[in-house]
């Protein structure tokens, strides 16, 4: 289970109104990559995939990740830091060395 704090949930509905997207959400996953591990990714989806689980947060924001970076997601609370020096998505992730 991955959690969508209300700070991330507003932010991804507004995000979305800018894109233009009604319906949707955030596709969120990890790929590997370097010497650094993984990361994460994100991009703006109209529907989920065949396989992804959806989580909802306030608002009817939706994230879709699929099983395999579930693997490495679940546990995870998707925050938005609103600070004047890092503003953007966190991942409070329980997994994460």
């Amino acid at each position: 289970m991955i959690q969508i704090t209300d700070t991330a949930a507003k932010k991804i509905r507004s995000l979305m109104a800018k894109q233009g997207i009604d319906e949707g959400g955030l596709r969120v996953g990890v790929k590997g990559g370097g010497c650094s591990g993984l990361s994460y990714t994100f991009a703006w989806e109209k529907v989920a995939r065949l396989g992804d689980q959806v989580f909802e947060g306030v608002d009817g924001a939706k994230i879709f990740v699929d099983k395999k970076s579930l693997l490495f997601l679940n546990g995870t609370v998707l925050d938005y830091d609103t600070s004047l020096l890092s503003k953007g998505f966190v991942f409070n992730n329980p997994n994460a060395k």
